[in-house]
């Protein structure tokens, strides 16, 4: 069962998608984060590197993401990169993620992407007023990427915004849920474990059978 969740940045999307694997548990459900396969921009500029697009699907190694959802499909481990999102390069560095019953995979573009969409069984969007979102990218580039207030304002207005309107907003379209930005995060949480739960259960007694 692999489950989307998608959104635009600041949603909660990722907060959500921890909580539910916190939730039901490590043993049985893995969270694969689509930040994890921006492409690598080591052989550009750093200035260059600062001003790329990283809105747009093509920012993304879609081959690479559609490759590992795959292989965890079948059982397989794969080796997620990870990335720093100060320099805007691929880690040395490597994550291996073992394969679970339960797959969560959570992006601003996973719906984006046909090959994506076509693998989830579930599609969740969590849907968060502009504002919100915008304050909430705010507070985390500063804290955690290093940027100031002026490069995050110029990139929401150059990158963020217009493909978030292109491609993100559009994909809503093709979500099985929607959670309002003002719904209860803990009674979302609770839904969207109880349904991986069921699945589990009927996993579990087909296996006896």
């Amino acid at each position: 069962m692999i489950i989307g969740i998608c959104g635009g940045t600041g949603s909660g999307k990722t907060t959500i998608a921890r909580s539910v694997l916190e939730a039901v548990g490590r043993e049985n459900v893995v969270l694969v984060e689509q930040d994890s396969y921006y492409r690598n921009l080591a052989d550009m500029p750093l200035d260059e590197r600062h001003q790329a697009n990283f809105d747009h699907p093509d920012s993304i190694d879609s081959d690479m993401l559609v490759g590992h959802l795959m292989r965890l499909k079948q059982g397989l481990i794969v080796e997620m990169p990870l990335y720093d999102f100060r320099s805007h390069t691929r880690s040395d560095r490597i994550e291996i993620i073992e394969p679970k019953p339960v797959i969560l995979v959570e992006g601003i573009l996973i719906f984006a992407e046909t090959r994506v969409l076509d693998l989830l069984d579930v599609r969740v969007f969590v849907d968060t007023p502009n504002d919100i979102r915008f304050i909430r990218r705010l507070k985390r580039d500063i804290s955690e990427r290093g940027r100031t207030v002026d490069s995050v304002i110029e990139q929401y207005y150059r990158t963020v915004r217009p493909m978030h309107y292109e491609f993100v907003e559009p994909s809503k379209r093709h979500a099985d849920i929607i959670i309002p930005e003002g719904s209860n995060s803990n009674i979302t949480v609770d839904f969207l474990c109880s349904m991986v739960r069921e699945k589990l259960k009927e996993e579990q007694a087909t296996a006896a059978s």
